[in-house]
């Protein structure tokens, strides 16, 4: 009994991890371009993860099943509670670890690795690597550059339509009043000071400069049609990430008896709602900022290229990374602009490289320790 309890609790702390690293990502662009704040982009990343992962619970069956375990290891392994919680907690420590160090990884990436180490500590040689190729890394090792490709091409089409429809790149420029110290004649000892409002132009830097498309597109101003779209996208990449992420993290809850899917997928909804909205913020930046320069338009391209392929991924049951595919489809476009930032970029794969063997040193530990405990 002990036993389930820990690992109810290890699950909910790898939903935490997961939101903590993962919510923002969907709504990166929506902050990287400034069309929103901070503020209002967490909140819309945590409410539409939040429905993408009720949703989880009628669309992605098929990644439950995937992330059980079964056929990786043999049955008897697969359903033992030690197994399940050195999973939870491997992959947990690994998430955690790269939000508080400011890096996007990949939870589908950490519970391989994690599968893998528990697995190895569990059964040795036995672990079906011919299931781990076909069913984990292939596809995490394609999804990232199926994103980049996608990512130039959509980028290439949309400027290619957005010149043809006239639609032409202008920067906000303030012009108002400003409030402005005024010197007054006396004594400097008793100088009061004065404040009065001027007429000025604000001149900033370039990073604080706006810059906003001018012109209609069927009729509607091109700058307010691209911004709701730019929202819908994020909202859509958030769901897509929810529906994806979620029956991944359950299906370490399936051993537990008396526990739906419907209250587990809540409990792990919950979760990743939680670790958004309190541990989000290093990711973020690093996701909005540090891997290329962004507009509004570069923005709602990279975001329809993850939710696309993330939301086919899992209609077929593919465990797909919604961190590869988003900073796939960001760092293609920034290919395009030639504003890419390389060096983040090495440092982010470096990250994903060493992801799967911190996750599989962790949950090997973890399993070690537990049979140890024998709970």
């Amino acid at each position: 009994m002990l036993i389930l309890i820990i690992l109810f609790l290890a699950t909910c702390f790898l939903a935490y991890s997961n939101g903590a690293n993962d919510n923002f990502k969907g709504v990166a662009t929506l902050f990287g371009s400034r069309t929103t704040n901070y503020k209002y982009a967490l909140w819309w990343a945590t409410i539409t993860t939040f429905a993408g992962s009720m949703a989880s619970i009628f669309f992605a069956h098929g990644l439950v099943s995937t992330f059980s375990g079964k056929g990786l290891v043999p049955q008897s392994i697969a359903v033992a509670p030690e197994f399940l919680t050195a999973v939870a907690i491997g992959a947990a420590i690994t998430v955690m670890v790269a939000t508080i160090t400011g890096f996007p990884i990949s939870t589908t990436h950490g519970l391989t690795g994690a599968l893998v180490g528990a697995g190895f500590a569990a059964v040795g040689s036995q672990v079906n690597f011919a299931v781990l190729g076909s069913a984990f890394f292939l596809p995490l090792l394609l999804s990232p550059v199926i994103a980049i490709v996608f990512g130039s091409i959509l980028y290439i089409i949309f400027r290619s339509i957005r010149i043809r429809s006239g639609i032409t790149k202008g920067w906000c420029l303030c012009v108002g009043e400003q409030k402005k110290v005024i010197p007054s004649c006396g004594h400097a000892a008793a100088l009061p000071v004065k404040y009065g409002n001027t007429i000025g132009v604000a001149i900033d830097t370039e990073e604080n400069c706006l810059e906003i498309y001018q012109g209609h597109f069927l009729g509607i101003n091109s700058q307010k049609l691209l911004d709701c779209l730019h929202f819908c996208s994020a909202g859509v990449v958030s769901f897509a990430r929810g529906i994806n992420d979620t029956p991944k993290i359950v299906a370490l809850l399936l051993l537990i008896k008396g526990l739906s899917i419907h209250w587990g997928m809540l409990a792990v909804a919950l979760g990743m709602a939680v670790g958004g909205l309190l541990n989000a913020r290093k990711v973020a930046v690093t996701m909005s900022n540090k891997i290329t320069k962004l507009n509004h338009g570069q923005g709602f391209t990279a975001n329809l290229v993850t939710s696309m392929l993330v939301i086919f991924a899992s209609k077929l049951g593919t465990p797909v990374s919604t961190t590869h595919v988003s900073v796939g489809s960001l760092f293609g476009i920034g290919l395009i602009t030639r504003c890419a930032n390389i060096r983040k970029i090495l440092e982010i794969l470096l990250s994903w490289f060493t992801t799967l063997p911190a996750a599989a040193v962790f949950s090997g530990g973890a399993y070690w320790l537990l049979g140890k405990l024998t709970i």
